[in-house]
């Protein structure tokens, strides 16, 4: 098996960045993204680069120098299967809303149309490609979907989960930690290898079977969830305590055994699968019968969602034990910096908190739109009480504003010049830095009280 043609379907902050760099990588591919959503088709193909519907850096500049040549994204689904060796399935697994599992399982229907599509259109032999992340053993069932084919299909089905981090993709698909490959099928599994082996030390490169390959991807992002869990919870001892969480962090990131990784307290993790992986897990182990590993799963979650009420909570106290009315500036809303992803983004909870408790938030965020922001808090902008309104830099945020809530950690943020926005605020102001990202120094110096993470 050597693939000459790759359809991947779905255009998203995965299969957008993934297949730009395999066409970056493999000139002599041919690699069409494809998608139902004509509208974020067409900003892909925008001859403005700065349009792309994903934000990624550097993701503008491989767009750049393959798109045309051999990368290309389309609506013709059907067609760009048909003419493909290699079918990736990159499409949205969100957490069921309702029925069997709801809360906690993940909604496989999007997974389950694309394998539908794939029987319906492939040509001879496809290898169909696991990219999304989805429950252990889901294999099975697309593997049974494609066995419904028609004469003359024949299928090999991989796991091949992505480990990108949002905001650092570009660099994660070019100097990746490992790809991992699992499946039955030796002759499909290296011919996958082969593709990554073009530009990935082949030492790098694992292989597994396919239901260790699935349950990786879920046992990464939960171990990952739960250092992020575990020093926002001794944040708030070292506030209580008067320790700093800093100072902890990096004590024990020095042990070689814990390492320095994520030990940034802040007001906890969002984005695509942080919680709707753990949340996934937390299912299917109750699912076998393990409450106890289940209930200790979910208690990361809780713990997370804990955090952000508190941020919101600890606002309103300093604030004289009320925000009615009052402005506030928010200070970031996707859920990290060099994304304009907001899917889970803690700054949501906090907006909502707020919102409820009556401030009038003035929102900034580099990449972050007013329509996304709009959908995300289920309120348009507006007036009054209990109202928001996209603000265009930091100054205009903090216009009259009693506090200041530093929520993501862009680098613009790390560079305010905090005498001309303290002028601009209603006194005593008060900065809350939920990211330990501000210049403390400065920001009390201009005159402000100020609020820092995991510091008693």
């Amino acid at each position: 098996m050597r693939p000459r043609r790759i359809c991947c379907i779905g255009a998203g902050y995965v299969g957008g960045p993934t297949m730009a760099v395999i066409a970056d990588r493999c000139p002599d591919l041919t690699v069409t993204v494809v998608d139902l959503n004509a509208a974020r088709v067409a900003a892909w193909n925008d001859p403005d680069l700065s349009r792309l519907p994903v934000y990624e850096p550097g993701l503008d500049a491989v767009v750049g120098r393959c798109r045309g040549r051999n990368l290309f994204f389309s609506t013709a689904v059907e067609q760009a299967i048909a003419a493909a060796d290699m079918v990736f399935l990159s499409v949205n697994t969100p957490t069921k809303t309702r029925g069997l599992g709801a809360g906690q399982a993940s909604d496989l229907k999007w997974v389950e149309a694309s394998a539908r599509t794939v029987a319906e259109a492939a040509t001879g032999h496809t290898i169909v490609v696991e990219k999304s992340t989805l429950p252990v053993r889901t294999a099975e069932a697309i593997q049974a979907i494609l066995g419904s084919g028609r004469p003359g299909q024949s299928f090999s089905v991989l796991s091949n989960p992505e480990f990108l981090a949002e905001g650092t993709a570009i660099r994660d698909l070019e100097e990746p930690d490992r790809v991992l490959i699992g499946g039955a099928d030796p002759e499909a599994i290296e011919a996958l290898a082969a593709i990554y082996a073009r530009w990935v030390p082949q030492p790098r490169i694992l292989r597994t079977n396919l239901w260790s390959s699935e349950l990786s991807k879920l046992t990464a992002n939960a171990f990952l969830a739960q250092r992020i869990s575990s020093i926002n919870s001794i944040a708030a001892f070292c506030e209580a305590t008067g320790a700093d969480v800093s100072e902890v962090a990096r004590a024990i990131g020095a042990d070689t055994r814990i390492g320095e990784k994520f030990l940034q307290a802040g007001p906890g993790f969002g984005g695509s699968c942080f919680q709707k992986d753990i949340l996934n897990l937390v299912y299917l182990c109750r699912h076998y019968g393990l409450e106890e590993v289940a209930a200790y799963w979910e208690q990361v979650v809780r713990l997370n969602t804990w955090q952000q009420h508190r941020i919101a909570r600890l606002v309103v106290t300093r604030l004289f034990g009320t925000v009615t009315g009052k402005r506030i500036g928010l200070l970031g809303f996707a859920f990290k910096a060099d994304t304009n992803d907001t899917r889970e983004s803690p700054a949501i909870r906090i907006a909502r908190d707020l919102l409820e408790e009556g401030a009038q938030l003035q929102i900034v965020d580099p990449k972050v739109s007013e329509q996304q922001i709009t959908r995300d808090l289920g309120l348009p902008p507006g007036e009054g009480e209990g109202s928001w309104q996209l603000a265009s830099g930091v100054e205009a945020a903090a216009s009259g504003a009693d506090a200041l809530v530093l929520v993501t950690e862009w680098d613009v943020f790390a560079r305010i010049h905090w005498p001309a926005v303290v002028a601009v605020m209603r006194q005593p102001a008060w900065l809350f830095d939920a990211r330990g990202r501000a210049d403390e120094t400065a920001a009390r110096a201009a005159g402000l009280r100020v609020w820092r993470i995991g510091q008693g």
